[in-house]
């Protein structure tokens, strides 16, 4: 049921001399802050995260996403040159190794008092 404009024009002069209670606006505006609270704790963890991430890049201006962009060329033209590349290896072939007990290596020196310090020992 649509109303008509005389119902409309008599349904505002009945409310206008109402007026709310003292200390109406103060109770609502805080518990609207009340709910925001418990809303943005409600929000948390990678959804938040998110929201966040898109606000920020929504707030950018061109200028800033022209100097982000230099920066990331500069970040990755330095990482280019200066990261070390791999070096090409030279494959030498295998030589066997002669294993000898250490027994045996012992009874080859010569530890005579007479050639102490001649063949290259080192005397401390």
């Amino acid at each position: 049921m649509k109303p008509t404009f005389e119902q409309i024009g008599e349904l505002l002069a009945l409310k206008r001399n109402e007026r709310p209670e003292e200390g109406y606006w103060q109770d609502f505006i805080c518990e609207f802050h009340q709910n925001q609270r418990e809303k943005s704790v409600k929000v948390s963890g990678m959804k938040n995260f998110f929201s966040q991430f898109s606000a920020w890049f929504s707030e950018m201006g061109p200028t800033k996403w022209a100097y982000g962009a230099g920066l990331a060329y500069a970040a990755v033209t330095l990482g280019f040159f200066l990261i070390p590349h791999e070096a090409t290896k030279e494959n030498t072939p295998a030589s066997p190794v002669k294993y000898q007990p250490a027994v045996e290596q012992l009874n080859q020196l010569d530890l005579s008092p007479t050639t102490q310090g001649l063949v290259g020992e080192q005397v401390f």
